[in-house]
């Protein structure tokens, strides 16, 4: 597959905060593409209006969200008598909306143009593909800048996030427990960031499973630059989304931005190592205030890295040892998604011929045919099947998320009567 590219063309600045990039950010150049690679369809008109809004100066989320509820379109919002609008915004805010400005303008135009090539999706709110969940929050981006693959934006998510000077240890935890929500079928969403984002990312692409990156820079930047490769290997089956215009560098305010947007997109976050002053806390306060579950790997009383999950622990966040506790802890609410998951994806229901959930994995066969009908431990079960606890963990995220097994009150796994599909 074609991975999609990112247009530079300049950047566009980043408002009148002046601040300075926290690091030189390494912007994607634009390749071209094959000549049969269909081009996106051209729906410049209807996003133009969504665009005025994002692209305002001062005109925030919240206020756009209020705006929308009031007027229901941007058209609308923007075709407004002036006391109308002045109930929901300041005069300033008014003013930034309404008034000519150049710079808006040419942001409009750059993103227009970023979105004409392929693998590059402006998503509004009102797009079937925005993703659902961030649309729920109370300040969703009113415009998305999304490359790759829009479509795994809707899946169910879960987000794993920790230190950018994580340990070796905490690294591959992070990458193991990747993959093991992998191998269960859910995406794993993270921040491309060194440390424990990357690994998450890594962790997903090594069973090769689609990940998510939600950035805090805009969409033709990468940061840190390192991560370069890992961008690239991100949008060949997931995608990198934004709310960030084309030329934002790595500002400090724009990271607890993505940060909500990691919250809000995820049915639950995982933090892995996390000191006091991490954004990783507050992706982890942002997701309990939107509702979403908060799972906490523990650590060292002695290490730095172990004071922040502490810390949410203390909050109130609840403490897992393995990918099989988070399973556990988010099977609720993952089956309620992957049920409007299936729903979405075949609306009309399904007919004679269509057999439902696809056959499940070697892997998990023999798993379930070790389990027999007794309840076992997964240390007894990965014995039996001579797999790794790891491998073991993620076989039984399957056949739970799948409704082959439950997990009983000690821990142990049951397995439950329904038919097994043969692998094809």
């Amino acid at each position: 597959m074609n991975t999609p590219s990112m247009l530079a063309p300049g950047p566009i600045g980043d408002g009148p905060t002046g601040d300075a990039p926290l690091v030189e950010t390494s912007p994607l150049p634009f390749v071209s593409h094959p000549a049969d690679t269909p081009a996106a369809p051209d729906h410049s008109a209807a996003i133009r209006p969504w665009l005025h809004l994002a692209l305002s100066v001062g005109v925030g989320p919240v206020t756009v969200r209020k705006l929308l509820e009031r007027f229901e379109t941007p058209v609308r919002i923007l075709g407004a008598r002036t006391h109308e609008l002045l109930d929901y915004m300041t005069p300033g805010q008014l003013r930034a909306l309404l008034e000519p400005d150049e710079v808006r303008e040419t942001a409009i135009s750059h993103a227009l143009r970023w979105a004409t090539a392929p693998g590059c999706h402006l998503l509004s709110l009102a797009d079937p593909r925005y993703p659902a969940l961030l649309g729920q929050i109370p300040d969703p981006p009113p415009v998305l800048f999304v490359e790759g693959h829009p479509e795994v934006l809707n899946r169910p998510a879960v987000a794993i996030v920790g230190s950018r000077n994580a340990s070796r240890d905490g690294l591959a935890l992070a990458r193991s427990v990747a993959s093991a929500l992998s191998r269960a079928g859910l995406t794993v969403v993270s921040g491309l960031a060194a440390g424990i984002d990357g690994a998450a990312h890594q962790g997903a692409l090594d069973v090769g499973s689609a990940t998510v990156a939600l950035i805090g820079t805009g969409p033709d930047r990468v940061y840190p630059p390192q991560h370069r490769p890992l961008a690239h290997a991100v949008l060949a089956d997931g995608a990198i989304a934004t709310e960030l215009p084309l030329g934002a560098g790595a500002l400090a305010h724009h990271f607890p931005r993505r940060n909500r947007l990691i919250a809000g997109i995820s049915h639950g976050v995982v933090v892995i190592q996390a000191a006091r002053q991490s954004g990783s806390l507050i992706t982890a306060r942002m997701a309990a205030e939107f509702g979403r579950d908060v799972m906490v790997f523990p650590g060292s009383i002695h290490s730095p890295l172990s004071k922040g999950c502490h810390q949410l622990i203390r909050e109130g966040a609840a403490l897992v040892e393995d990918a099989t506790d988070i399973a556990e802890l988010l099977s609720r609410p993952l089956a309620l998604a992957l049920s409007a998951h299936k729903a979405h994806a075949n609306p009309a229901g399904r007919t004679s011929e269509d057999p439902g959930p696809g056959p499940l994995s070697e892997q998990a066969r023999a798993l379930l045919d070790a389990i027999d009908w007794s309840p076992a431990k997964p240390d007894e079960l990965a014995g039996r099947c001579k797999m790794s606890a790891s491998h073991t963990a993620a076989t039984l995220i399957e056949l739970e998320l799948a409704g082959h097994l439950e997990r009983l009150i000690d821990g142990r796994f049951q397995r439950l009567g329904k038919p097994v599909q043969s692998p094809v």
